[in-house]
């Protein structure tokens, strides 16, 4: 489980099949909220500027996982969303999460797949929560697919621009993934706050 949970071990050990798996199970898959996407991604993009994985080969896995993903928990939400969402009390899977998702569609709309992609956790919940409002499938994919666009070129681009433009990057691989966790989480846990002073 610690090697699921650190980038670089994953990296090293498991390689593009870690890292499609990682993503898929992360983008779209309940269980797969506490997965690290956002600093995987970086780690590999650093690594691949370190001759570990070819960079090309890993946005291609990236991208594909993270679409694929998020497909799979549209799907999840639309087939089991009734099932899903039918515990009062609950924090994630009681009916009031519909509700909200309705809403947040309608005020946000369908840009609101590609905004979510960089919020860890959140990037879980909203294709599967686009299912269970029943989100039109052709607007799901356009958004998904973009979102996924970004999300994995993006990260693992910039970790390897670092790479080869910083010397020794890798000796600070830990506090900078570390920073990366921790500017991913700001948007929840600001919203959380807001929410918390209202």
């Amino acid at each position: 489980m610690h090697d699921l949970l650190n980038p670089s071990s994953l990296v090293k050990d498991f390689g593009y099949v870690g890292i499609f798996l990682t993503l898929f199970i992360e983008s779209g898959i309940i269980f797969g909220f506490f997965l690290p996407g956002d600093s995987l991604l970086f780690t590999a993009g650093l690594l691949a500027s370190q001759h570990y994985l070819n960079i090309v080969g890993l946005v291609v896995i990236s991208v594909a996982a993270a679409i694929l993903g998020n497909n799979a928990g549209y799907y999840t939400g639309k087939s089991l969303g009734p099932a899903l969402f039918n515990k009062r009390g609950s924090i994630w899977f009681s009916p009031e999460r519909v509700k909200e998702a309705h809403a947040f569609f309608e005020k946000e709309g369908p840009q609101s797949l590609v905004l979510a992609r960089f919020i860890p956790a959140v990037r879980t919940f909203v294709p599967i929560i686009a299912g269970v409002g029943r989100m039109p499938y052709r607007s799901f994919l356009i958004f998904n697919a973009a979102g996924g666009l970004l999300w994995g070129i993006l990260l693992p681009v910039l970790g390897y621009t670092l790479g080869k433009k910083v010397p020794s990057i890798d000796k600070y691989l830990l506090p900078v993934v570390a920073a990366i966790i921790i500017v991913s989480a700001l948007p929840v846990l600001l919203t959380y706050y807001r929410k918390r002073s209202h």
